[in-house]
C-alpha cells in the first residue's frame, strides 16, 4: 500500500498549517512505512526522524487503565470498588461522594469531576506565556494533584455523563499505589511495559525536564489571546480563546510535567505506541472480560473533547458514522509542545501513529492522515 497521501499531508502540515515538525508511522500487512515533514529543532534545522523520545501527553491514560485493568485481572481490586474503599476520605470535599464513584467512572472519565485544566490554579499558572515561563519547572507531588482534582465541585453525578478530567486519573494513580504497594511507575512498568516489550517507553520521573536523545524540541503557541480571563475559560469554548496559528512559538522543551503524572506522563516513540496501540485494541494485553471493560464506550457529544469519539477506559473509538462503517480505535494526548495520536483496526493489523513537535492544531491534523490511511468522511 502506497501512503503518498499521508506524505503529502504531512507537507502539507509543516508548509500550510505551521506545524514545526512531524512524523507518521505506520504498520499494516505491507510492513512498516514512516514519513516525516519539518525539523525537529527551528534553530538548527534537524530533521524528524525515526526512533525519537516524545511525550504522549494524555495518552497515558491508555497506560493507567491498562495497569488497572490487570490488576483487576490478578484479583487485587475491581472496577466497581469505590474510591472510599481504597482512599478513605479522601473526596470527602466540595460536594464529592466517595461512595459513589468508582474506579470504573474514574477510568471512563464519567464520575462527576471537574476538569482540572480549568482550575485557577492551573490557568493562573499555564495559560498564558508569562504564567507558564515562571512556573514551568514547578513539581507537583501526588497530594498537590489531588487536591488540584477535587479543588471544584462535581459537575453532574457520578455515571451521568462524560466530562474529561485530569482528576479522575489522579486518583486512579493514587489506588494504584494504595493497592499495590509500589509506585505508579513501578505498576505501569510491570503490568505493560516490561510484557509488551516497549523498550523505549516509561513513566517520566517527578523532577525530570528533559528527555533522553534522539528528541524533538517542542515548541507551543497554546496560550490566552491577550486580554482574555483565564476565567471565561470552558471546555466547549477554550480553543477559540487561545492565540492562533501563526503567532510565534514559545521553547517548552524543558518542563516539568509531573503536573499530569496518572493522566499522562508516559514518554515513549512511535515504534512503541505501535506496539501498545495494537495490543490494547486487540486483547493480547488482557484477558477477555478486561479487554470487554475496556472498549465499553460512552458518547463524548457535546464534551468539548475530541469530535466523533466514543470514551472507553483511557482510549476512545472514532464515530462509525464517519469512518465508513469500520471501527477504529485510538489514543491521543496533547499538552504544550506536543500533541500524538494512534488509530487501529479492532485486529491491531493496521495502525497509525502521528505526533507533532506543536500542541492544539494536532488533532485536525491527525484526522486528516486517518482520513488518508483508513479512508471513510466527516472527520475533518
Amino acid at each position: 500500500m502506497t501512503h503518498s497521501e499521508v506524505q503529502r499531508l504531512l507537507d502539507w502540515a509543516v508548509v500550510e498549517a505551521g506545524v514545526p515538525g512531524i512524523v507518521a508511522e505506520v504498520h499494516d500487512a505491507d510492513g512498516t512505512w514512516f514519513g516525516t515533514a519539518g525539523v525537529a529543532d527551528l534553530e538548527t534545522g534537524a530533521p524528524r526522524r525515526p526512533g525519537e523520545y516524545l511525550h504522549a501527553a494524555s495518552g497515558g491514560k491508555a497506560f493507567t487503565a491498562a495497569a488497572v485493568l490487570r490488576l483487576e485481572a490478578e484479583g487485587r481490586l475491581g472496577l466497581e470498588d469505590t474510591v472510599e474503599k481504597w482512599l478513605p476520605g479522601v473526596m470527602d470535599v466540595n460536594g464529592y461522594d466517595g461512595d459513589k464513584v468508582t474506579i470504573r467512572h474514574l477510568l471512563g472519565n464519567t464520575g462527576g469531576l471537574f476538569s482540572t485544566g480549568l482550575a485557577p490554579q492551573t490557568t493562573d499558572n499555564y495559560a498564558t506565556r508569562a504564567g507558564l515561563e515562571q512556573h514551568r519547572l514547578d513539581t507537583w507531588a501526588t497530594s498537590d494533584l489531588l487536591r488540584l482534582g477535587l479543588s471544584q465541585p462535581p459537575v453532574c453525578e457520578p455515571g451521568e455523563r462524560f466530562v474529561y478530567s485530569n482528576g479522575g486519573y489522579y486518583l486512579a494513580g493514587a489506588i494504584i499505589e494504595k493497592v499495590t504497594g509500589n509506585t505508579y511507575a513501578e505498576e505501569v512498568e510491570r503490568t505493560v511495559i516490561r510484557p509488551l516489550g516497549l523498550t523505549h517507553t516509561y513513566v517520566r520521573p517527578t523532577e525530570d525536564t528533559g528527555y533522553p536523545d534522539p528528541h524533538p524540541r517542542a515548541y507551543s503557541s497554546m496560550f490566552l489571546k491577550d486580554g482574555t480571563d483565564p476565567a471565561s475559560l470552558t471546555p466547549v469554548n477554550w480553543v477559540s480563546l487561545m492565540e492562533g496559528p501563526g503567532t510565534p512559538p514559545l521553547d517548552v522543551t524543558r518542563f516539568n510535567t509531573s503536573l499530569f503524572w496518572s493522566a499522562g506522563n508516559v514518554v515513549s516513540t512511535t515504534g512503541d505506541l505501535i506496539r501498545f496501540m495494537e495490543a490494547m485494541a486487540s486483547g493480547s494485553l488482557l484477558p477477555p472480560a478486561q479487554h470487554r471493560a475496556l472498549w465499553t464506550t460512552v458518547s463524548t457529544e457535546g464534551s468539548g473533547w475530541i469530535p466523533h469519539t466514543r470514551y472507553g477506559l483511557g482510549m476512545f473509538e472514532l464515530d462509525e458514522a464517519v469512518t465508513g462503517g469500520r471501527t477504529l480505535r485510538g489514543m491521543a494526548g496533547a499538552f504544550w509542545g506536543t500533541g500524538a495520536m494512534a488509530v487501529t483496526t479492532p485486529e491491531g493489523d493496521h495502525t497509525v501513529v502521528v505526533h507533532t513537535n506543536t500542541d492544539w492544531r494536532d488533532f485536525d491534523i491527525a484526522f486528516k492522515i486517518v482520513e488518508a490511511e483508513f479512508g471513510g468522511t466527516g472527520l475533518t
